[in-house]
């Protein structure tokens, strides 16, 4: 019986889904969750000029909208990285609803700490004072090449963007890592 009973377990937990681990305590996000409007979602991926052969990290990605977005629009794969659990749940229901886990998945995680040298696209929506502390970590970890863009705040003085676009009122950014 006992046997059985590790066996069954151990199935369980195999057959676990990858991100079932996820889902723990929130700590307090480093910026309020506010969703970026769908016109400056497809402004933005477009500004990006995104493809099929791209891989879009969403820094902060709420709800899930531009990684599924990225993925339904242009056929990318889409990673979303988010600290707040309940909105990985949303995030997942949406992609569910979207038929699309096979090109978009979300990660529990801080963005200062996750790995994202996978990326070709990166995606922000964060004030200003977060995309400023970002730079090193693009800088380190994104190769060249590399878009980012964010929606309505720029990086500061220190690093200006190579394109602004005004789309509805809502500013979009553009850099591209060297």
């Amino acid at each position: 019986m006992r046997l059985r009973l590790a066996s069954l377990l151990a199935i369980m937990l195999l057959g676990a889904p990858a991100n079932a681990g996820q889902f723990r305590p929130n700590r307090v996000p480093d910026a309020p969750y506010v969703p970026t409007p769908q016109s400056a979602v497809d402004a933005m991926l477009e500004l990006a000029h995104v493809t099929s052969a791209d891989i879009v990290y969403d820094l902060g990605s709420g709800d899930g909208r531009i990684p599924i977005t990225a993925a339904k629009r242009y056929g990318a794969f889409g990673v979303g990285i988010e600290m707040d659990s309940l909105l990985i749940r949303r995030a997942n229901d949406n992609l569910k609803q979207a038929g699309l886990g096979d090109r978009v998945r979300f990660v529990y995680g801080d963005l200062f700490e996750t790995d994202i040298s996978g990326a070709t696209v990166v995606t922000l929506f964060l004030l200003p004072r977060l995309n400023q502390q970002l730079i090193p970590k693009f800088k380190r970890e994104l190769r060249p090449g590399t878009r980012i863009v964010s929606h309505k705040f720029d990086m500061g003085d220190e690093w200006p963007p190579e394109q602004s676009h005004d789309v509805d009122g809502l500013m979009i950014y553009l850099w591209t890592i060297e």
